[in-house]
């Protein structure tokens, strides 16, 4: 585990972190934690191109990095929120190679005037079991700041509610730019109706991508075994009409044409 977290620190401070505005934020300091708080490193960081004028003031940013194996769960965020907070610094990154849903809605919520919290992926590649992969070069983009889908919730008149998904943002690693693709690039998008805030339960799926559901319904429909229409209401962005739940929450996950999953959540009333 130590030797995971070394390797993460030192690729941190060579690369920094990305943003979905393309901006990259450089660590002008980044030294190890090594008390029980959760927290793995901490350290000041400037915007790319500009200096930072006290190198060796307070330590106003965290850095807690997700496990090897498995993704960053909400007790870890809220731990590492709990720590960044009495601390008092003013952004906290969290880091992992995957998120699972009810930690994406605590870093969403979790968000204070006095601490900034940011969901960072780390590049796959960058994982110690794919050692040999990696070049590791500046500019390489290991960390990236995603931004969430876009999506809205709107109220119908007899209080069904329906959920419309408009994009989300992707890195392009050959442009070196992040972008906000359209609904129709999105591989895959999912809803639940009825979101507790902890399991995330599939109440439609959809998959706007039609590049390979096109050549599908072509075979299908030759043998006559599917209504054309059940394709376009699977390749929607629009979800279906639904009541609000015991929660009046809804969530929304969208996946991304490189795998990467994001999510937000809807408040109905």
């Amino acid at each position: 585990m130590q030797a995971y977290l070394t390797q993460m620190i030192r690729y941190l401070r060579v690369d920094g972190v990305r943003f979905p505005d393309n901006r990259q934020m450089r660590f002008t300091r980044l030294e190890p934690l090594t008390d029980a708080t959760g927290l793995h490193a901490e350290g000041r960081w400037v915007l790319e191109g500009e200096k930072d004028d006290d190198s060796e003031g307070r330590a106003n940013i965290a850095v807690a990095f997700g496990p090897q194996y498995g993704p960053v769960t909400a007790l870890q965020v809220e731990e590492v929120v709990r720590a960044a907070n009495r601390r008092g610094y003013d952004a906290l990154v969290v880091a992992g190679f995957s998120f699972d849903g009810p930690a994406q809605t605590v870093i969403e919520q979790s968000s204070h005037p006095r601490l900034r919290v940011h969901m960072a992926h780390i590049r796959p590649d960058v994982n110690p079991a794919m050692s040999g992969l990696l070049k590791e070069q500046p500019g390489s983009q290991l960390f990236t700041v995603f931004g969430q889908p876009r999506s809205h919730a709107d109220k119908l008149a007899d209080g069904s509610y329906t959920v419309t998904m408009e994009g989300v943002d992707i890195y392009d690693p050959v442009t070196n730019t992040i972008s906000s693709s359209g609904a129709t690039k999105v591989a895959a998008w999912f809803l639940d109706g009825n979101y507790d805030n902890r399991t995330f339960c599939i109440t439609q799926a959809f998959f706007p991508n039609r590049d390979a559901w096109d050549k599908l319904a072509r075979a299908l429909s030759a043998q006559n075994v599917i209504d054309p229409s059940v394709f376009e209401a699977l390749s929607g962005t629009t979800s279906l009409p639904f009541p609000p739940g015991k929660y009046k929450r809804v969530a929304v996950k969208v996946i991304d044409p490189r795998g990467n999953e994001v999510m937000q959540v809807h408040r109905l009333e």
